[in-house]
């Protein structure tokens, strides 16, 4: 992918006030900042220095730092831990100090191995909910509680391990009808898009999202398979996923579109409304759900799909309503999360579409970041914001692989 040098610039002044983690803090108002968060702590911003020093734009001294403040409280191996938070947000952003290289060699086997202890007892809950035909709970599966984000760590750092096809054949599973279950999926969830019981919504909800519903699971999944993974049964499961959000896939004038979850009433009704359009954010928009969807059509060898999924994404990209929805500058719910996936699915299948409209998507988000008082951490945040234009500005794929994290690869 060409460069967009203007876009480095951008991450350089971003970066530079993201050095000292003394000062960092400073205008920051998250409460999320505690150090062995991805989302929001230190672990976050240590993987931002990471990929810079990685790619020759920044050194290892400060990564080091950042990631000594990672690690300077106790880290969480119990039922919290996930990708996200505690042993395995540590691990992951260890892996990608350490490349293929000896860095950090005895912290990171030791972080790791706490790491596949975490899966395997969130593995045995799994299957014995699942044995009980019972429905999931959101933390089960998504991916920044639950085993898909746990399957992503384990996919890059140990493709080949024992635990990283344990994790793919749950998800597989995960995707099989449920007794009884009617006509909605067997991933429903009985709980409100909080995780928690609503009276808004009494018979629960379907999630299509990265950051809590299927589409992780239809992105790990799809990525197993193009890494040349033999993964029983995943190619039907991809499937089973593509033809439920299929179902619920809209049109309009300006192109197709995702919801980002359904309740009961429309399930049973069979309509969506189109205020319900969610903006195009990765969490729970097109950022992700066309990702997720352009993978699958890869690596089921189904172009149709893969072309749908570029104009769903083209469409946000040249429709100023849509990209007026996203006046955060995060990657979760803000413009670096649609920047970094239209990078990432122009850069897959070299899309000269989505190419061209980039330059101006990064010019957007630069002029937002101009305004005070944003908040340092990763996900919806500077630090989020500057790995993004850092990609785009360099024009070459991630060497720490951070966006692992994200499900977009």
């Amino acid at each position: 992918m060409r460069p967009i040098p203007q876009a480095l610039a951008a991450a350089d002044t971003i970066v530079a006030a993201l050095t000292d983690p003394h000062t960092a803090w400073a205008a920051a108002s998250s409460g999320r900042a505690w150090p062995q968060s991805l989302a929001g702590g230190a672990a976050g911003i240590a993987l931002l220095h990471i990929e810079r020093a990685h790619t020759g734009h920044g050194d290892w001294i400060t990564a080091h730092t950042w990631i000594s403040r990672a690690a300077s409280e106790d880290l969480t191996a119990a039922s919290n831990a996930s990708l996200y938070l505690g042993a395995p947000a540590l691990a992951f952003v260890l892996h990608a100090a350490a490349g293929s290289t000896g860095r950090y060699r005895n912290a990171l086997e030791k972080l790791n191995e706490a790491t596949i202890a975490v899966t395997r007892r969130r593995l045995a809950h799994a299957h014995a909910r699942i044995g009980r035909g019972e429905r999931p709970a959101m933390q089960e599966f998504d991916l920044i509680r639950g085993l898909a984000g746990l399957g992503a760590y384990h996919l890059v750092r140990q493709p080949h391990h024992e635990i990283t096809a344990d994790v793919l054949a749950y998800l597989v599973r995960l995707t099989d009808p449920l007794p009884e279950e009617g006509d909605l999926p067997p991933w429903w969830t009985d709980v409100s898009p909080s995780g928690e019981s609503n009276p808004a919504f009494p018979g629960g909800h379907g999630n299509f999202g990265l950051a809590h519903g299927i589409g992780s699971v239809l992105a790990l999944l799809s990525l197993a398979l193009l890494r040349g993974l033999p993964v029983p049964g995943a190619p039907e499961a991809i499937r089973r996923i593509c033809a439920w959000t299929d179902q619920w896939r809209q049109q309009d004038d300006t192109g197709p579109w995702w919801p980002g979850l359904i309740s009961i009433e429309q399930a049973t009704g069979g309509h969506i409304d189109p205020a319900l359009r969610p903006r195009p954010s990765w969490c729970y928009g097109v950022s992700g759900t066309a990702r997720a969807h352009q993978l699958a059509g890869l690596a089921l060898g189904e172009p149709t799909r893969v072309q749908a999924a570029e104009n769903a994404i083209l469409a946000a990209l040249r429709d100023p309503i849509q990209l007026e929805l996203l006046p955060e500058i995060g990657l979760c719910h803000g413009t670096a999360g649609l920047l970094h996936a239209a990078w990432r699915m122009a850069d897959q299948t070299r899309n000269p579409a989505i190419t061209a409209e980039l330059p101006h998507l990064a010019d957007r988000l630069i002029v937002a970041l101009g305004r005070p008082d944003h908040d340092p951490e990763l996900l919806d945040g500077a630090a989020g914001a500057a790995l993004a234009l850092h990609t785009i500005g360099t024009g070459i794929a991630p060497a720490s692989h951070w966006d692992t994290f994200l499900a977009l690869a």
